[in-house]
């Protein structure tokens, strides 16, 4: 080959953009956004994610432009902007979303063998719990070894999620019926619902959730043939997943009902294909669904380990989480990661958590990165920090960055009180290791803003541990 490997041209920039956003949560959409809303609010929804969604794309993109040496990750630009303790709390939320994100995957994974297996249940069967921390821990000694994802099982995931999803398009939109559709736009028949504000906010956790990794793009920047295809890629890759999300979503409201759509077992798409064309069409999507769930199991226990190894480079985090193995492998922040993991998959068994309210966990934790980035990059275009000569860039920025932090702000609101302070709960004990990373510098562990931040933090932990022993509030 005449080009560098390590230089990626636009289209290979966009295929890791889309690969980093498909997951499994594309999969399980029909149930999961049926069981918040009807039609309208689901349309209305979608609109209000796309373009907020595309303004946190822009924030990382000029962020990864004008900041080139914050290279740790989103809790690099918290850290920049707002303190170390807003930078750990953005490095803490975001590995806690991704390895409940895990946790999630397992629960679809045995979800979706328990179509062919009825004895995995919904996922979370003392069978399913088994089957995943087998795997779980399979996976661990893997990546022990340094086995990373191969070019090859890269290749075979993105096509087992790629064909699926296209096939289901197609067929869906022959399958469609305009009367099913229009049926209850607003959802009034079923007053569970609630309001049409209430029904978009509702479904608000789950369009950041199948959104997660678009903060991915900017990684490649390095990598890049021409840094300006990073921004093309991050374009063209979120317009790309969108249109599939929203393909999914809204021709399933189509072929059925929104009740009958809440109801069904994930991953709801395999029954939405199999009510149209039969069993092979369920089948078809679970084994791609499996395949693709195991190719990404092994890429996000990596990202989770890289995660506190990164954030412990730069001391954020103890000096022990970046003990590496003979194999450069990030050992310590591997087995602390997965212990984790395994903790919460014994947890689903017996709180009977679902997939849903596992993403919802997950993705109510990674909003304050989310938040502090789109902050940062509003912060530095008001400040004019990086802007020299560039007035109306700096005119841009200022209106994207203003857009996607209220859309960040939306989303906690959206969220609503028993996911924040859950995450309270889930933010509270990382300050134990937040100390210790300050006490090996030498540094105070809080400045006097970072005592109000924190007290609040644990009032918030303490509502919530409150909360879930008198039983007004459950995970």
């Amino acid at each position: 080959m005449s080009e560098s490997p390590e230089k990626l041209k636009l289209g290979a920039l966009v295929a890791l953009v889309v690969g980093s956003m498909i997951g499994g949560g594309i999969f399980s959409l029909p149930q999961n956004m049926a069981a918040s809303a009807d039609v309208g609010a689901v349309l209305i929804g979608w609109a209000i994610t796309a373009v907020g969604m595309l303004t946190l794309a822009f924030v990382f993109q000029t962020l990864a432009n004008r900041k080139p040496d914050l290279d740790g990750g989103v809790y690099a630009y918290a850290k920049a902007g707002f303190g170390d303790y807003m930078g750990f709390s953005s490095a803490w939320g975001y590995w806690i979303s991704a390895w409940l994100g895990n946790v999630g995957y397992f629960v679809l994974l045995f979800s979706t063998l328990g179509y062919f297996f009825p004895l995995f249940g919904e996922g979370n069967t003392p069978a399913a719990v088994i089957g995943a921390s087998v795997l779980l821990w399979a996976v661990h000694f893997l990546v022990l070894r340094g086995i990373k994802e191969a070019a090859f099982i890269n290749l075979v995931t993105t096509v087992a999620k790629v064909v699926p999803l296209l096939l289901f398009v197609l067929i869906a939109v022959f399958a469609f019926k305009l009367e099913i559709f229009t049926a209850d736009i607003w959802g009034v028949k079923n007053p569970d619902l609630g309001s049409v504000m209430n029904q978009v906010r509702n479904m608000m956790l789950v369009t950041v959730w199948v959104f997660i990794g678009i903060e991915g793009a900017s990684i490649f920047s390095a990598r890049a043939e021409k840094r300006s295809d990073v921004g093309k890629a991050t374009v063209i890759g979120f317009i790309t997943v969108l249109l599939f999300l929203v393909l999914v979503n809204v021709l399933s409201l189509g072929i059925m009902t929104q009740p009958a759509l809440a109801k069904l077992q994930n991953p709801s798409m395999a029954a939405v294909l199999e009510h149209v064309v039969g069993h092979w069409g369920a089948v078809l999507i679970s084994v791609g669904l499996i395949i693709s769930l195991l190719g990404a199991l092994l890429s996000w226990v990596l990202l989770c380990a890289e995660i506190m190894f990164a954030a412990a480079k730069d001391h954020t985090m103890p000096a022990f989480l970046r003990r590496e193995n003979a194999n450069h492998v990030p050992v310590n922040a591997l087995w602390l990661t997965n212990a984790m993991v395994q903790l919460f998959l014994i947890i689903t068994l017996f709180s009977a958590s679902t997939y849903l309210s596992l993403i919802y966990l997950a993705t109510s934790m990674i909003l304050v990165p989310y938040l502090w980035s789109a902050a940062y990059a509003l912060l530095l275009a008001v400040r004019g920090e990086s802007y020299e000569n560039a007035a109306a860039e700096r005119s841009k920025d200022l209106i994207i960055g203003g857009i996607a932090l209220i859309y960040a702000i939306w989303l906690l609101y959206a969220g609503g009180v028993k996911y924040l302070l859950l995450s309270a709960l889930l933010y509270a004990p990382g300050a134990i290791l937040f100390a210790k990373a300050r006490l090996e510098v030498n540094k105070p562990v809080f400045t006097n803003v970072e005592k109000l931040i924190f007290a609040a933090v644990i009032a918030g932990a303490l509502v919530a541990a409150y909360g879930l022993y008198a039983g007004f509030l459950t995970l």
